[in-house]
């Protein structure tokens, strides 16, 4: 039992949201949450399943019988017919997801939500604050956190999953358009995956909310003592077989968030701005990176990103 279709990524782009309106579609069953399947070892992508065992490497292998099962009963519940479909944002980060799900299954179709990188970088920062990763400022944690940079770098991984699967099995939903007509995003993605259409009026197709702390200084020094648990964020995700102490810590850092969302994460906007050397820097870097990317897609992506010049 393998997914008809994978939400793929990027992270902070909306998907979401596209998950949860395609789960209301009648003839869509969509597995909870993000699945992490497909780069469970990759470190690049997703290093949270990497860690140690003693002296030895302890990691998730997806070609193992026991994850294999795993993954399968993930959509078990599914009724009889159903599309099933998936959605793991750091599919789009990962140089091994493409092949993985090409030999998996080669008719599945990926859809990806991309958004004007700079914005996103700025959000994934935030991100890795709102969740305990990181205690630095946004200058530095551009050198220490790498999925700032890597998740918004589309072009190359985007190209893999084309000539994995093909391009007809491969759709780009713009945030930015997907924000301007939500009606019209979705009636594309639903004749791309060949469905009938659904209308989104009377859908919540907003969700995911992001909030932000009134003082970053305050976010930042708690963060470093909830550093210490936030390995642990994913402890529980693949069930069975996790370590006691693991369990205790994974619901040591549960509480750790609940008490940073409901009494710090309480604002609508960030409380600080990008500085301009910064965007300056991250607009020519991310460009650079996205070479080719307006053509690929068959979009002028500087009508949706100012300043860019993929």
């Amino acid at each position: 039992m393998t997914p008809d279709f994978i939400i793929g990524g990027a992270p902070k782009c909306g998907t979401t949201s596209l998950h949860q309106i395609l789960d209301r579609h009648p003839d869509v069953w969509m597995a909870r949450n993000e699945i992490y399947f497909f780069d469970a070892d990759d470190p690049i992508a997703h290093g949270d399943f990497l860690g140690m065992d003693g002296p030895d490497l302890d990691w998730r292998d997806p070609a193992a019988p026991e994850v294999q099962s795993w993954y399968e009963a993930r959509f078990a519940d599914a009724p009889p017919g159903a599309m099933l479909g998936e959605d793991t944002t750091t599919y789009l980060m990962s140089d091994v997801a493409a092949f993985r799900i090409k030999a998996s299954n080669p008719k599945t179709k990926v859809i990806f939500m991309l958004r004007d990188p700079v914005k996103r970088a700025f959000s994934q920062y935030w991100h890795l604050l709102r969740s305990g990763r990181t205690s630095l400022s946004l200058e530095e944690a551009l050198s220490a956190e790498h999925s700032i940079i890597l998740g918004s770098t589309y072009a190359p991984r985007l190209r893999q999953f084309r000539d994995a699967l093909g391009p007809d099995n491969v759709h780009v939903v713009l945030f930015e358009a997907f924000n301007a007509n939500r009606q019209a995003a979705i009636d594309e993605v639903t004749g791309f995956l060949g469905l009938s259409p659904m209308s989104i009026e009377d859908v919540e197709t907003w969700h995911n909310r992001t909030h932000y702390p009134k003082r970053l200084r305050r976010l930042q020094r708690l963060n470093r003592v909830g550093q210490i648990l936030v390995k642990y964020r994913y402890a529980r995700h693949f069930g069975a077989g996790t370590p006691r102490m693991a369990k205790l810590a994974h619901r040591a850092y549960r509480r750790w968030f609940r008490y940073v969302s409901e009494r710090v994460l309480t604002e609508d906007k960030p409380p600080e701005a990008m500085r301009d050397k910064t965007r300056d820097y991250l607009l020519r870097h991310l460009s650079d990176r996205n070479a080719g990317l307006s053509e690929m897609i068959g979009v002028d992506l500087a009508r949706f990103w100012p300043g860019f010049t993929g």
